[in-house]
């Protein structure tokens, strides 16, 4: 399978006036159920992610749960990190936030980098587990060494706000660029921050673009926020493709603060 385009409309939610195509599937998608019928671990995992949310097939999260189950039991990683998903959000099974971040340590443990920053996220936050800042920073340090991108992004935010670790912004902000050019929309946002608070607002421009098209509603108040302030320096286009994907957002979401 090739090309970012496949991908994205393997697992795009269908229109709300839609019904999902129930056959024939694409060829990529069905040679995906095939091996996955076959055993192969990766695809087991794959099947079930277009069984949870895929234009092609009528979503099926108890389903789901059986293919991540089957590439858990033969240990797996990544299926770990979907089961700690599926029980993080109640997908197939009662959302229980202790049963996830035990599948998402199982993960860590397996070397998953997506599950530690899972199970990192719910240390830090104190869900269904104690809340533990220092073993957070210390799945995110880890995550983001073994080029993990969001993780990264938090490594910088530790960094920055000296939480359990000496602050250094410097190093914060190589953490931010690295996590922006890794593709995680939270780092371009926080990176292009601190480039505009240097007075490289051109470079920060750059970089809230690479964000909006993938930014949640809390990262996109807080572009607003930017953007506004910067005035006639900043770019007109990129504020007005900013407002239309405002104008998306639900009304309650209209004053969210932010949490990069």
């Amino acid at each position: 399978m090739s090309g970012p385009g496949v991908w994205q409309q393997l697992f795009s939610r269908p229109h709300k006036n839609k019904k999902p195509a129930q056959t024939p599937l694409p060829e990529q998608i069905d040679a995906i159920r095939q091996r996955a019928e076959r055993g192969h671990h990766l695809d087991q995992v794959l099947w079930g992610k277009v069984l949870l949310n895929s234009a092609y097939v009528t979503p099926d999260h108890s389903k789901a749960l059986v293919w991540f189950t089957m590439a858990a039991n033969a240990g797996y990683g990544p299926a770990h990190n979907m089961l700690g998903r599926c029980s993080h959000f109640g997908w197939g099974c009662e959302k229980n936030l202790h049963q996830a971040a035990h599948h998402y340590e199982t993960a860590a443990s397996l070397g998953d980098e997506w599950g530690r920053y899972n199970l990192g996220i719910l240390t830090m936050r104190g869900l269904g587990i104690p809340r533990d800042m220092k073993k957070a920073l210390g799945l995110f340090t880890t995550a983001a060494h073994n080029g993990h991108a969001k993780s990264m992004n938090l490594l910088a935010r530790f960094l920055e706000e000296g939480w359990e670790t000496p602050q250094d912004k410097e190093a914060a902000l190589v953490w931010y660029r690295k996590s922006a050019e890794g593709g995680d929309y939270r780092g371009c946002h926080n990176y292009a921050t601190a480039l505009a608070d240097a007075g490289h607002v051109d470079d920060a421009l750059h970089w809230w673009r690479q964000a909006l098209p993938d930014a949640t509603s809390d990262i996109l108040l807080a572009m607003d926020r930017a953007l506004t302030s910067l005035g006639e320096a900043g770019d007109p286009t990129l504020y007005t493709a900013l407002q239309e994907r405002l104008q998306t957002l639900p009304p309650h979401t209209q004053s969210t603060s932010v949490t990069p």
